[in-house]
């Protein structure tokens, strides 16, 4: 999101440009179809923003561009209508009305460029999307991520710099889906879960109890919808075989969900870490897709608020 803001913020700045370029020649301001036209383009940035930030909070990616071309041209065509229909035109009319233009472009660059900075480097909101974090997160709780404690990602690449700590056991963390393939219903969307294991522990789970390096975990804040304990998979009779299935992220095609409540034991990679939701019989998490590279890490989830009544500091 924050990247497509910051592009967004290059398209207004670029649209103010040409703006003041336009209005050098009183010619172009007599002419209400070139007036129409630059007014037409706002209508179209204006229809990228608006288009950009519905596909954004309703989750829908597969309609971005879509929606975003949708807009953008109704608001040329009532752009150019609009002005088209008061064809008695003057220069002192189409002043107005793209001074007014150059206005909100500058208000724009500046404001969507801040916006796209602070959610980068430091801080993103977020919202819970489903009920795998249950009962630490709901369905719908807006939170505040912390994106500089786990280091700055260079943009465009997969390096950070400015690592403030390492991951720790216990931490909810946000992440970014890992795969590349972009047939993935998954591809590209965030996820929340909480670490549960860092590189080179080992993991088990037995009858749904959580252990690490051998040792059972207090967890506190975990959730169980069922009583009903789902038998362990005997498709891997040597653990190599688990282990190396599951690094790949095979397991929840290979063994569904008979890894949900006994699974292991594998070894955590290096670089990587092992994540899972708090409502564990309603988690797809890393028992089924895998270790998560540090990578595709965001930041670590900060401070509920809203709604109100359940403001509050995550643990």
């Amino acid at each position: 999101m924050e990247e497509k803001l910051f592009w967004i913020s290059i398209a207004c700045g670029a649209y103010a440009f040409l703006l003041r370029w336009f209005v050098k020649k009183e010619a172009r301001l007599q002419d209400w179809r070139l007036t129409a036209a630059m007014h037409g383009i706002f209508w179209m940035l204006t229809g990228v923003v608006a288009g950009s930030l519905f596909v954004s909070y309703a989750e829908r990616a597969e309609l971005t561009w879509p929606l975003m071309a949708g807009l953008g041209a109704a608001g040329a065509v009532l752009g150019v209508l609009l002005r088209a229909l008061r064809n008695r035109s003057s220069a002192e009319i189409s002043w107005k009305l793209i001074r007014e233009d150059l206005e909100w472009a500058d208000t724009g660059f500046s404001a969507i460029l801040l916006a796209s900075f602070i959610m980068y480097f430091f801080v993103q909101a977020f919202k819970i999307p489903s009920g795998s974090m249950r009962n630490t997160l709901m369905e719908g709780d807006h939170l505040f991520v912390n994106k500089f404690v786990y280091g700055v990602r260079i943009p465009y690449t997969t390096k950070k710099m400015a690592r403030f700590r390492q991951v720790r056991r216990g931490d909810v963390v946000v992440f970014r889906f890992p795969t590349n393939d972009k047939r993935s219903p998954h591809y590209g969307k965030d996820f929340i879960k909480r670490a549960v294991a860092l590189p080179g522990d080992t993991v088990e789970i037995r009858r749904k109890k959580l252990f690490v390096n051998g040792e059972p975990v207090v967890e506190p804040y975990t959730n169980f919808a069922e009583d009903y304990v789902i038998p362990p998979s005997r498709l891997f009779p040597e653990p190599g075989e688990f282990q190396k299935q599951w690094e790949i992220g095979a397991m929840a095609q290979l063994a569904g969900e008979t890894v949900r409540d006994n699974f292991g034991p594998v070894t955590v990679p290096s670089g990587h870490y092992f994540v899972m939701g708090d409502n564990r019989d309603r988690s797809f998490d890393a028992r089924f897709w895998g270790p998560l590279s540090d990578k595709y890490l965001k930041g670590r989830a900060w401070v509920v608020y809203l709604p109100i009544r359940r403001a509050k500091v995550i643990r």
